[in-house]
């Protein structure tokens, strides 16, 4: 192992060039601080829909950013000084169809996940150059693409097509994947979950929701988000609305297991909520006789000790298609007599009245009434091997405590989902691994340190803007600074705001 001090004129940084068996080449490497990142600039691009995701391209020392406000484009951000952002252009989508959902940067190509004018209709990925914007190849997916990815190795880009219903719950197309190779001109594999339908009754077992109107599994199964292995072999999506998460083979292009999630007991010991938004609480109150459907939305990973380790964002969702309304309030629903004794009790808006649960799940003996309570989400994150889907963490209440302390809990989604987690992203910072999880509606990102993916630390709080939807990390050997660097995009008010942390 060689150390050399460099000088910088910002900081002394500490690089270690180490050589392994097959590669010469040197590990950069940053001391920093990880509880230490403090904003370091930000720039408000627009209103609502206005910067919902971001790429980073570090050739060009360019942030590329959703913009759905006002039209549909991608806004490109000279980011070569990320404490004075500027927008310097934008790539129209006018011509490409509906909204774009997503977008990814691999070397020197922009990718953006397109969804149809017709949202059942086949959506598009148009792949342009981050150098000139010119366009490169444009290829049809499924209904629906919501989450783009390049494999690490940028040989694959990979779409999470949702398949959503349209409004009159009359057209709802299959939920999918598409595997797009890019060094074979771009070809496409779109894979549907049709092989696991026959599996179905055990998966329900297990805690897989498949509910929609058409009593379809194929259908019903809706891709949310996507994250791939360090050696761009595996691949897992959440299935959000069906509380699962799914593995893909990338050399075979074939879904190999469906992991269902199970459920939350917000009756145990850790994980206290507050479930009302007319109480006199704030936050965490007491425990209550209702589970929590986990729900993911964005996923990360990363590998130790040879086990892949999954990291979802449990938000949770609820479908509302023209008559199709999953969610009631707990006091507009009928409680067994003899699961829930006290049910006068529980039915006040103060207690479990406001609450809202699926009508979907609960009535276990067919009779009308609710013999269990299922909310939506589970006001956490956790962490799942990623071998065999068993949940190896879960922060319990520790995001509705950290975000009550810092006054920025929000009581009014008391009795929805809470500080609903959405966005997910793992890094290495100096030598140890951090997850930082997004909080839509605290306005907040909690960073913590999963160095033992096992037992993670809960290092501080970060303020957002106004409802993060895209958080993304840049390894300090890729950044414009040198440094490590969090990047956040909020889709309420358009604001980006990057964060660094101090160096050791």
């Amino acid at each position: 192992m060689k150390k050399i001090l460099l000088l910088s004129l910002l900081s002394v940084s500490l690089f270690a060039c180490k050589k392994s068996e097959d590669t010469t080449e040197p590990e950069f490497f940053v001391n920093e601080d990880a509880a230490t990142f403090a904003e370091l600039g930000s720039i408000d691009i627009g209103d609502v829909g206005a910067a919902e995701i971001s790429a980073y391209d570090p050739a060009t020392k360019r942030l590329f950013v959703v913009n759905n406000s006002t039209v549909n484009k991608i806004d490109v951000l000279d980011f070569s000084n990320p404490a004075s952002m500027k927008v310097i252009t934008s790539i129209s989508m006018t011509p490409y169809g509906g909204a774009v959902n997503s977008l990814s940067v691999s070397d020197g190509k922009l990718a953006a996940a397109i969804e149809s004018t017709d949202k059942q209709a086949n959506g598009k990925v148009a792949v342009f150059k981050t150098s000139d914007y010119s366009e490169i190849k444009v290829i049809t997916v499924g209904a629906l693409p919501d989450m783009i990815t390049f494999s690490p190795d940028g040989k694959y880009i990979l779409t999470a097509n949702e398949g959503e219903p349209n409004a009159a719950y009359t057209n709802d197309p299959a939920g999918s994947v598409s595997i797009i190779t890019v060094d074979n001109n771009y070809a496409v594999t779109t894979v549907d979950f049709s092989a696991f339908a026959d599996q179905r009754t055990a998966l329900v077992a297990k805690g897989l929701r498949i509910f929609g109107l058409g009593n379809d599994f194929m259908k019903d199964i809706e891709p949310e988000y996507i994250t791939v292995s360090e050696d761009s072999k595996t691949a897992w999506i959440t299935l959000q609305e069906n509380n699962g998460i799914a593995k893909l083979d990338l050399a075979s292009k074939t879904l190999t297991s469906i992991f269902p999630l199970g459920f939350k007991d917000y009756n145990v010991s850790g994980n206290e909520i507050d479930p009302s938004d007319l109480d006199s609480k704030v936050g965490v109150g007491a425990l209550w006789p209702v589970k929590g459907i986990y729900m993911p939305d964005a996923i990360g990973m990363y590998t130790a000790n040879n086990i892949p380790y999954l990291f979802t964002a449990n938000e949770g969702d609820a479908r509302e298609y023209g008559n199709f309304v999953e969610a009631k309030r707990v006091k507009n629903i009928t409680l067994d007599a003899t699961a829930f004794p006290n049910r006068s009790t529980l039915r006040a808006d103060d207690q479990l009245g406001r609450l809202n649960i699926t009508t979907t799940l609960g009535d276990t003996d067919g009779d009308g009434d609710y013999d269990a309570l299922y909310s939506f989400g589970a006001r956490s994150f956790s962490v799942w091997n990623g071998n065999d889907g068993t949940q190896v963490f879960d922060s319990k209440n520790e995001l509705d405590k950290v975000t009550v302390a810092a006054g920025l809990y929000d009581d009014n989604r008391s009795d929805d989902k809470s500080v609903e987690p959405e966005g997910i992203a793992i890094g290495k910072v100096g030598n140890k691994m951090i997850a930082f999880v997004g909080m839509e509606r605290a306005d907040a990102v909690a960073v913590y340190d999963v160095t033992d993916p096992t037992k993670p630390k809960f290092l501080q709080l970060l303020k957002s803007g106004d409802a993060p939807e895209g958080v993304m990390f840049i390894p300090a050997k890729n950044s414009p600074t040198k440094k490590s660097l969090l990047v956040v995009s909020s889709e309420e008010d358009g604001v980006v705001k990057v964060f660094t942390p101090k160096t050791i």
